[in-house]
This record gives structure tokens, C-alpha cells and sequence, in this order.
């Protein structure tokens, strides 16, 4: 199927190009979640007029997600969890914990926008995670895990 990108999408394209996913990408994802639209001629020309109010728009996006990757990088994140003896933890500390905390702390982050490379963390102590803002914004946070024994 033939799409027009209305936003950029990573390993796919720009705003504004018209690409060939397979259907149910495009049925799926991309169209209902806003970032697509079949590339139709009525489309494309509807697409045309908009396409300076688009590109604001995204460029709106990318600043504000930029702002909010200044305050962020750097930033480290305490949580605190049941533990064993041997620093094992009873559990694990997942993308859901670290977003919540960055939201106590007043940064809106999303749990989907937090990248664990290595899963979810089953020890005391530091790692690093990442938080993508945007496509072209991406972050390192430092989380810190401290043990409590039970």
C-alpha cells in the first residue's frame, strides 16, 4: 500500500514522502495512530495544501521535545524496591516504574518512551537508560536502584 508520512517515522521517511509499507502496517498503525494517510490523488493534493502547516507543526514537536531533552539529560532517577542480601531484587524495575517516577518529578514522559536495552533492571544499582522524545531526540537518564530489605 501506498502512504503519504505525515510525521517522520524512523527506518521509513519523512514528512511529506510517499512510501510503500505492507497493509497491515499501514491499516494498523500508521493510519490510525495519525502519522500516515493512503496516498490517494484527492490525498495528495489535500496533502500539498497542508504541507506548510504540517511542517510547523512538526517543527513545534521537535523544539519542545529538544527543551524538554536539555532539562532532562543528566538527570538521575532513585527508586527504591525490595532486595535480597545479594542485591538481587524481588522483581524488577520496569520502563512503567521510570516514567512514573520522571512524572513525580514533572518531566512527561510516556512508559513507551523509555528504551531499556538490556530489559527491565534486577539489581541494586546504577544504570543507564534511555527516554526518546522524538525521533530525533534521544536522551540518557541514570537510574538508581536501592535496595530494601524485607
Amino acid at each position: 500500500m501506498q502512504i503519504i508520512l505525515l510525521d517522520k517515522v524512523i527506518n521509513l521517511g519523512n514528512l511529506g514522502e510517499i512510501v510503500r509499507v505492507k497493509d497491515g502496517y499501514a491499516r494498523n498503525f500508521l493510519i490510525p495512530s495519525g502519522r500516515a494517510r493512503r496516498a490517494t490523488e484527492a490525498a495528495k493534493k489535500e496533502f500539498e495544501v497542508k504541507r506548510a502547516e504540517l511542517e510547523k507543526v512538526a517543527a513545534a514537536k521537535l523544539a519542545e521535545s529538544q527543551a524538554l531533552g536539555e532539562k532532562l539529560a543528566g538527570t538521575t532517577v532513585k527508586l527504591t524496591q525490595k532486595a535480597g542480601v545479594d542485591g538481587r531484587l524481588f522483581g524488577s524495575v520496569t520502563n512503567a516504574d521510570i516514567a512514573e517516577e520522571l512524572n513525580k518529578t514533572g518531566y512527561k514522559v510516556v512508559k513507551s518512551q523509555v528504551r531499556m536495552p538490556n530489559g527491565p533492571l534486577k539489581v541494586v544499582g546504577d544504570s543507564t537508560v534511555s527516554v526518546a522524545l522524538h525521533t530525533d531526540v534521544v536522551v540518557e537518564v541514570t537510574v538508581s536502584v536501592y535496595g530494601e530489605t524485607a
